[in-house]
């Protein structure tokens, strides 16, 4: 099923989106949960079962075109944990650009996070900051949410912690990732987080996702690739991770970029104000935003 974040005169709730494309709030279908970050946290697997059904209609249904959707998780709980260089050929661009040697392997992974303070949704601006940076990229990510509590969770179970999966743009500042050196602050500036459409649940999609994810920019494809080309991929970050840490329920991964970044050109070609930016990702939708 397609979970989403709406908001209507002012108030937001969660819903699902039907096969019809309407919306149907769980509050009015007997699902008292007030955000998305609660009905990962508290629902379980029959309950679950139970809202899906409201796929095909439920009371209080509202037509798309008369709410606004807001990014799934409007608001993380946590830092979206992120995973760099994670496609080869992306790798590659990258050393390319920084003009560093690159022996074509990646034994290990690279982790950062994302500071989130609202993520932002479908529609909505993209703030440039050009009072601060001039090299302002986009990359289309899948992301996966945690759906319970993970710790030392083997490969072969890895699929079984996943509640569902969405699109996120990881924006970036490429000057400021140089100039200090690591990513924290050059992807977690105001607005660099846009997410959406809608969470579609795992049970919505083969595991492993192999799913095609492309990117727009003022219409042009930058980014098409497939997320079975990971070099590490989904069963390998959740086990990795839950050994050290443990991944709570409603945990953001994001799981590394594919070629085609602005960075990647020669030469670069960086966002500005007024380009629209369109992440997509097959059996999720896309989600479109502008440089403001």
């Amino acid at each position: 099923m397609k979970l989403a974040t709406c908001s209507k005169d002012g108030k937001e709730f969660v819903c699902v989106i039907t096969n019809n494309n309407k919306v149907v709030p769980l509050v009015e279908n007997g699902f008292p949960y007030k955000s998305m970050n609660e009905l990962i946290e508290k629902a379980d697997k029959k309950e679950l079962e139970e809202i899906s059904k409201l796929s095909n209609g439920g009371k209080g249904e509202i037509n798309l075109t008369d709410i606004k959707l807001e990014a799934p998780i409007p608001e993380p709980k946590q830092d979206i944990i992120c995973l760099g260089i994670n496609y080869m050929e992306h790798a590659i661009e990258s050393a390319r650009y920084k003009k560093e040697s690159f022996d074509g392997t990646r034994e290990f992974p690279v982790y950062f996070s994302k500071r989130v303070s609202r993520a932002v949704a479908d529609g909505e601006y993209i703030e440039s900051h050009d009072d601060m940076i001039s090299t302002l990229d986009y990359e289309a990510e899948l992301a996966i949410i945690i759906g319970k509590d993970a710790k030392n969770v083997s490969k072969d179970d890895a699929f079984d912690y996943i509640f569902g999966y969405t699109i996120i743009n990881d924006v970036t500042a490429r000057e400021l990732q140089k100039k200090h050196k690591q990513w924290y602050f050059a992807k977690s500036l105001d607005n660099f987080t846009p997410m959406g459409p809608y969470i579609v649940t795992a049970d919505e999609i083969a595991a492993p996702p192999a799913l095609n994810i492309k990117s727009y920019v003022n219409g042009e494809l930058r980014q098409n690739s497939k997320t079975d080309l990971f070099i590490h991929d989904i069963p390998y970050i959740i086990n990795e991770l839950s050994k050290g840490m443990t991944l709570k329920s409603g945990t953001i991964i994001s799981t590394g970029s594919t070629s085609g970044v602005g960075m990647g050109f020669d030469p670069p070609k960086f966002l500005k104000k007024g380009d629209e930016v369109i992440c997509e990702i097959e059996n999720i939708g896309k989600i479109t935003n502008i440089i403001k």
